[in-house]
């Protein structure tokens, strides 16, 4: 159990716990992670029996690392100490791990939210969205990401080699489990209301963009290659259909102008697509990610000689265009233009110059970046 300052119901929570496991004759200890209580908190929790292990770094994710890192059992049950669940009755938690899986989450949608126990916004707006993202982005299935009230082994949990430090723990738990193909379980929970006194640890605004901050940056496909090859599909599109006349859609020419703002969204896709194989990369030397199947395949395809060939032929089809305007340009003296076919070969000479150049600069860090994993 995590602690900051949570007199008020940490001896509760010890003392349900302490029924669970004697009551059920488990093997198990009581784990108690302070986080620099000051209101006594650790006197009532070893006066009970529990093991008391001093976290000095601040944070949710921090107080459970420490604690995940210090419990000696094999299976280890977390869950918060402000009374809000019941250790009491962990049978279904305990259960589900010994019959195999590496992950067992509650669902307090299923289980039952008791009146008063979750705020309206979170209840209606914070934890479904941020949910249904989780299951949109990772392909999982579990209903309630941010239920304080799970079970895992411990093997399990060195393997997700955990590192947030806030409260977008709860979220990286499930992300990793589901990245590294654990077997992730889910049971009812039923929430009970706060048995404390004073406002939760919990910021609903800032807390709610860190989870949704860490689901994007966890699943570069959504952050970047989807938006990239949509903004490259469209980009692509709209400028070969304007580069040889304009066109009209629902009554609205659209000309050179569009035409400008079309190669944009191709270049701005490509850079998506790119930097989405660079931060996958860097992820998976990190640690932060599992090794890709995909990556693998697309580094054997395309390397720095491709790149370089791609990149070259883009830049020389660039001069091509640049020399045909220069040729209308030359056929009225260079002097003022008013020409649109001259600016449709301006356009495209400049992003076929930028792409070009893109691509060259680009391989050559994808190689810098594939150095490391040779």
């Amino acid at each position: 159990m995590p602690c900051l300052n949570e007199a008020e119901t940490i001896e509760a929570c010890i003392r349900k716990a302490n029924q669970y496991l004697s009551g059920n004759n488990v093997f198990g200890e009581v784990l108690i992670a302070d986080n620099g209580s000051t209101d006594g908190s650790q006197a009532m929790a070893t006066a009970l029996g529990a093991r008391l292990v001093a976290i000095p770094t601040k944070g949710y994710g921090s107080a459970l690392i420490g604690g995940i890192n210090a419990a000696q059992g094999k299976y280890i049950i977390m869950g918060d100490s402000d009374d809000s669940y019941d250790f009491s009755h962990l049978e279904l938690y305990v259960a589900k791990l010994r019959q195999g899986a590496d992950l067992v989450m509650g669902n307090r949608f299923k289980g039952g939210i008791k009146k008063g126990a979750m705020p309206f916004l979170h209840k209606y707006l914070g934890n479904p969205v941020l949910s249904f993202v989780g299951r949109l982005f990772f392909g999982t299935h579990i209903g309630d990401f941010h239920c304080g009230l799970r079970g895992f082994s411990k093997e399990a949990a060195m393997k997700m080699d955990l590192r947030c430090e806030g409260m977008e723990f709860a979220s990286e738990m499930v992300v990793k489990a589901t990245l590294l193909k654990l077997k992730i379980e889910e049971v009812s929970t039923i929430l009970y209301p706060d048995g404390r006194s004073r406002p939760p640890h919990l910021k609903t605004w800032r807390d709610g963009w860190r989870h949704l901050r860490f689901l994007f940056m966890y699943s570069p496909k959504w952050l970047f290659l989807y938006p990239g090859i949509i903004l490259m599909v469209l980009g692509t599109i709209f400028s070969i259909r304007l580069f040889f006349k304009p066109i009209v859609f629902l009554g609205i020419g659209l000309d050179v102008h569009t035409l400008l703002y079309s190669f944009s969204m191709l270049l701005i896709g490509f850079q998506g697509v790119s930097f989405f194989m660079f931060s996958k990369i860097y992820a998976i030397q990190q640690g932060l990610l599992p090794k890709s199947d995909n990556i693998n395949t697309f580094s054997r395809y395309f390397n720095l000689e491709l790149g370089l060939i791609i990149g070259v032929v883009l830049i020389i089809l660039g001069f091509v265009f640049s020399f045909y305007a220069l040729n209308i340009w030359n056929q009225s003296h260079f002097g003022s233009l008013d020409n649109k076919n001259v600016l449709r070969m301006v356009i495209a000479a400049s992003s076929c110059l930028i792409l070009g150049f893109q691509v060259i600069l680009y391989s050559f860090f994808f190689s810098i970046l594939g150095l490391k994993s040779k």
